[in-house]
């Protein structure tokens, strides 16, 4: 398949591409080069695949692309996704993650290619008990899952008017190697690196689903290629663990003790629990995540060590 990749510098769309560049006839990253997008995320494979330097929010950069590549899939990484940025700035975050998307989506529109739209488990809100089912309503809290939601609403109004290819996925969080030190794991790491406190927002209580970087692009790489049309699946480990007990195994890999926390003011609308059902993919596509958080979390420490350039400003590109 020739497949263009959206966002395919940044922290889950580089896995994408890193992934699919072993088995795709051809491979294209879309990527405006934000601050959270790099090119050394994909220096790895540079020879196997073509980079395109565009903002997807530019209608006529896009328009122009499509109109002289052959494409048959898109897979939509592009967006802004830090959720306190998008409490102190949410503008940016509705011009990339819906108009953007909106761009991708008259592309698709007009030029018949398969289009697979990346979502995130916090369109769902919290949830206290029990795990969200792609059939659940949407309730989303911040700016950032607003406009991812948003999103979602505009795919499925194209499916169902303009009968495009399209379907989506929505993801837990995850991590793992070329994740953004804006990102807790990442964050906390340069900070014991260098001596500073970790900061833990209110109690440490909220819970997170963690999936491993590798294990979630792996359940995408499955709908891309035999999800049903018009469908979303859900892609999660059913690991969840504390905002505490994540510092706290963070403190441990780097022998500190709980001297290195410092608890602040909570975040605006922290959401609780994050927790999705992701049965129907299991079941249907024959997907499971295989690396345990514990494993992962050690491996993606070292790797950061091991790779400190990540745990610092990013170069220019």
């Amino acid at each position: 398949m020739s497949i263009v990749i959206t966002g395919g510098a940044g922290f889950i769309g580089s896995e994408m591409v890193r992934q699919l560049a072993q088995s795709a006839d051809s491979v294209i990253v879309i990527d405006s080069l934000t601050y959270a997008g790099n090119k050394d995320s994909i220096s790895t494979v540079a020879d196997q695949i073509q980079f395109e330097k565009i903002d997807i929010r530019d209608k006529h950069a896009i328009k122009d692309f499509f109109a002289n590549t052959e494409v048959e899939a898109l897979v939509n990484f592009a967006a802004e996704t830090h959720v306190d940025n998008s409490i102190a700035s949410p503008g940016i975050f509705l011009e990339t993650n819906v108009l953007g998307t909106f761009n991708l989506l008259e592309a698709a529109r007009e030029y018949k290619f398969r289009f697979l739209q990346v979502s995130t488990d916090e369109v769902y809100g919290s949830i206290r008990e029990g795990e969200f089912k792609e059939s659940d309503k949407l309730d989303p809290s911040s700016p950032y899952s607003a406009s991812k939601a948003s999103a979602e609403m505009l795919l499925q109004a194209y499916i169902t008017t303009y009968s495009i290819e399209a379907l989506g996925v929505r993801c837990s969080n995850n991590y793992g190697h070329y994740q953004n030190r804006e990102k807790l794991i990442p964050a906390f790491i340069e900070k014991m690196v260098s001596g500073e406190k970790l900061p833990v927002y209110g109690t440490g209580k909220n819970v997170r689903e963690w999936i491993h970087v590798s294990d979630s692009v792996a359940g995408i790489i499955k709908v891309l290629m035999a999800g049903k049309v018009g469908e979303f699946y859900n892609i999660s480990s059913s690991d969840f663990q504390e905002n505490i007990e994540v510092t706290r195994k963070i403190i441990e890999f780097f022998n500190g003790d709980e001297s290195c926390i410092e608890y602040v003011e909570d975040r605006l609308g922290h959401d609780f629990r994050y927790a999705i059902d992701s049965s129907k993919i299991r079941a249907e596509l024959d997907w499971v995540p295989v690396i345990k958080f514990e494993e992962g979390l050690a491996e993606t420490i070292q790797w950061y060590l091991d790779n400190p350039d990540f745990l610092h400003e990013k170069k220019q590109n």
